[in-house]
């Protein structure tokens, strides 16, 4: 059994539906479950609709939503057959998405979360019912499942988290029997439902984890994350034309680089397949005779010290300086509260004797932040940083990292620097200015003079 994860660039156009029911039809024999996120822009235009909703401007949000239709009748409508499908699915659609947006414009601070998930969800419920659709017009014995049905979750809307004895349990019932009569299964990545039946959603790149979550449920043999680049890269190749694709990654090595700002995996992905110990492969469905980057639970290039480097942009930096000589018992503890109570996640953090630095990537609640601290100690803040980080299993063993990484940077100025305590990575804060510079300089240190046959 084999899940197939398909992204939105990986569905943008009637080519790329044509060719992603393809690729899930190549596979009919292994009894694949395919996973689809919503196509093209969808979700950021219902996103942008959501912003305009709450403002008040509903007629407006109606409007972007109405170019929805416009969009899927541009691109599933050039490729399916019996027009009255699509056009029926989506006379409903934009009906419930128009009052959900209504709804959105009076509902109170504590209603609006969940209003915002019903209101997304539709995205990843049209394009799975329109991939179902054309592979049955292509003659695969295709079903479709709604995602909502099966996996269950926490009410934390926008950013809900599967819970996974419910979501196995209806995974068994639901979905394992379709697989055994030979069926393509579809289902919408993303979306599930909450134990009191309201739509939610996974955050965004949640399709990712979706694909992951089913895979583990049904002991699949492999997960597949379509993309559209060749795999997992030893960097950006936007930034680093000359960045390299990796064959293979450790789980750890995957997590580490999905949560410090690698692109292509969801920082959640590997969690599930890892307690299962089941591969995932990142595939390019550009490119589908390109092997891409298979991740699995051991290191399988050892001699390959730095695996990637990886950064992420639209950082702020938080120092906090106990007011007393010496920091006191439970001064760590007392600003950690704060960031828990204003459930914003940290990154990185460099302590010294009596002060603490640390990094967060969502500056909404910085302000509440920073007065909450201030209670306890001297604080400041610092925007426009970035997170430079060199991952690798091998990186543990390795004498020297740190020393070649600062020769590598020049006369770049490192605000902060941090190993995890996997020591798997070795993470750099310096200023968004110098991200470029900083990762091409470390790029051609660590991957210049490397042996291509561990590219092959």
């Amino acid at each position: 059994m084999l899940v197939m994860k398909f992204g939105g660039s990986s569905l943008a156009s009637g080519e790329a539906l044509i060719r992603v029911a393809g690729l899930a039809r190549k596979q009919a024999h292994r009894r694949p479950i395919v996973v689809v996120s919503a196509i093209g822009q969808t979700t950021d235009i219902l996103a942008h609709a959501s912003e305009l909703a709450i403002g008040g401007q509903v007629e407006e949000a109606q409007q972007r939503v109405a170019a929805i239709r416009d969009i899927l009748e541009k691109t599933a409508g050039a490729v399916l057959v019996d027009a009255s499908l699509l056009a029926g699915m989506l006379a409903s659609s934009v009906d419930e998405m128009s009052q959900l947006l209504c709804d959105l414009s009076v509902a109170t601070t504590h209603e609006r979360h969940s209003v915002i998930d019903s209101l997304l969800s539709h995205g990843e419920r049209m394009s799975s019912l329109v991939m179902t659709w054309l592979l049955q017009q292509q003659g695969s014995n295709a079903v479709h499942v709604d995602a909502r049905e099966v996996l269950v979750t926490d009410d934390r809307f926008t950013e809900a988290s599967p819970l996974y004895g419910p979501t196995n349990d209806r995974l068994r019932e639901l979905v394992l029997p379709l697989c055994d009569a030979a069926r393509i299964v579809v289902l919408g990545g993303f979306i599930g439902r909450t134990l009191d039946g309201r739509a939610s959603t996974l955050g965004r790149g949640g399709s990712d984890l979706t694909a992951s979550v089913v895979g583990a449920g049904v002991d699949a043999e492999e997960i597949q994350i379509w993309t559209d680049v060749d795999g997992v890269m030893t960097a950006d190749p936007a930034m680093v034309p000359e960045a390299k694709r990796l064959p293979t990654l450790s789980f750890t090595e995957a997590s580490e680089l999905a949560y410090f700002g690698g692109r292509v995996l969801h920082p959640s992905t590997v969690g599930p397949a890892v307690e299962k110990n089941i591969p995932v492969r990142v595939l390019n469905s550009l490119k589908s005779d390109t092997e891409g980057t298979l991740i699995v639970a051991e290191n399988q290039l050892p001699t390959l010290t730095v695996k990637s480097i990886v950064h992420k942009e639209g950082i702020s930096v938080i120092d906090i300086r106990s007011t007393r000589m010496l920091m006191s018992h439970g001064f760590l503890a007392a600003i950690f509260k704060v960031f828990d109570r204003l459930e914003t996640v940290v990154d990185v953090v460099s302590t010294s004797e009596i002060s603490v630095s640390l990094t967060i990537d969502r500056a909404e609640r910085l302000q509440e932040l920073v007065a909450e601290l201030r209670g306890i100690a001297e604080v400041s803040s610092t925007g426009g940083q970035a997170i430079v980080c060199l991952v690798g299993d091998a990186i543990r063993d390795s004498p020297g990292i740190a020393a070649a990484a600062f020769a590598a940077l020049g006369t770049i100025n490192v605000r902060m620097v941090s190993q995890g305590s996997s020591r798997t990575n070795l993470t750099l804060v310096v200023d968004e200015q110098d991200v470029h510079a900083a990762v091409t300089g470390l790029h051609r240190a660590f991957f210049d003079d490397v042996d291509p046959a561990l590219f092959a």
